[in-house]
């Protein structure tokens, strides 16, 4: 079967504007994650502190490996936009203090944030992708050496990923 021509020119364009929406998302995203990055960070560490039991949030680099994981193409944009909100919110709610506040204040701010519609989810959200930072397999540039399998006494699942992520 062969494509008339100018069904190959309306497919090609469609084709490269799908690739600068693709684009533009991707900027989008990250402009927004920047706004709300220091809000996000203090939300990992305080979750997963320095001289816990499992590896901090810090040594494990989850904040970017939360924006990296966010980032890709195949991450739910829905899920995105919920957590970019969810930051949004939590800072709101403390005034754009909540990264400077201390521990027993961000406990109580997070404790009162878990109590609304919202933020329970979101702080799950967050949680979830923090554990998949300090557990994931290393080649995704986080769980450095392979610390949070250890905190664990646990390996990571085989066959483990020789390429850091599918090509879609």
């Amino acid at each position: 079967m062969q494509m008339r021509r100018r069904d190959f020119l309306i497919f090609g364009s469609l084709l490269g504007a799908a690739t600068c929406l693709e684009a533009k998302e991707s900027s989008s995203f990250a402009k927004a994650f920047g706004s709300v990055e220091p809000t996000i960070r203090a939300v990992q560490e305080h979750m997963f502190p320095e001289n816990g039991m499992l590896p901090s949030a810090v040594s494990m680099q989850a904040t970017r490996f939360l924006f990296e994981t966010m980032q890709h193409k195949s991450f739910d944009r829905d899920i995105r936009k919920f957590v970019i909100e969810g930051a949004k919110e939590l800072a709101l709610r403390e005034h754009g203090k909540f990264p400077c506040l201390p521990a027993e204040e961000k406990e109580r701010a997070l404790r009162a944030y878990e109590e609304t519609p919202q933020g329970g989810r979101w702080l799950s959200r967050i949680m979830i992708l923090s554990m998949e930072a300090l557990f994931s397999d290393p080649i995704y540039g986080s769980n450095i050496d392979e610390a949070g399998w250890k905190a664990l006494h646990t390996e990571g699942g085989q066959p483990r990923p020789s390429t850091r992520y599918i090509a879609l």
